[in-house]
């Protein structure tokens, strides 16, 4: 019962991401990735839950997440960390970069808490 709750709020959180993606640049991209967590989540309701399938997608996210690290590195040295949550500049992509890098880990993290959980 657990792990259909757990499975559950996964489906509903990156449901809604893959939703709010919609209006960004790259809809595609972003949509395809929370919405392929959503998805093995959703199917893991309905018994399917093999494990390397959730490994698997947590290495390939945790190896797109590697491509924004400069980005999150320079955020890190910048002096006003408010500024993640105010709006894009284009003058600062590093903003974008780290919002996108914590949302791959965020997505890679609830990946491999599916991956270590029994069903």
């Amino acid at each position: 019962m657990k792990t259909k709750l757990i499975s559950i709020l996964y489906f509903l959180i990156f449901g809604a991401f893959a939703y709010l993606q919609l209006n960004d640049p790259d809809p595609l991209f972003w949509v395809a990735i929370y919405g392929l967590v959503a998805v093995v989540s959703a199917i893991r309701l309905f018994g399917f839950s093999h494990p390397r399938v959730f490994l698997g997608i947590t290495i390939f996210l945790v190896g797109i997440a590697c491509f924004y690290i400069p980005g999150f590195v320079e955020y890190l040295v910048q002096p006003n960390k408010n500024e993640i949550v105010g709006e894009m500049v284009y003058k600062k992509p590093y903003i974008e970069e780290t919002r996108e890098f914590i949302g791959l880990l965020i997505a890679a993290a609830s990946t491999f808490h599916q991956y270590k959980i029994k069903s």
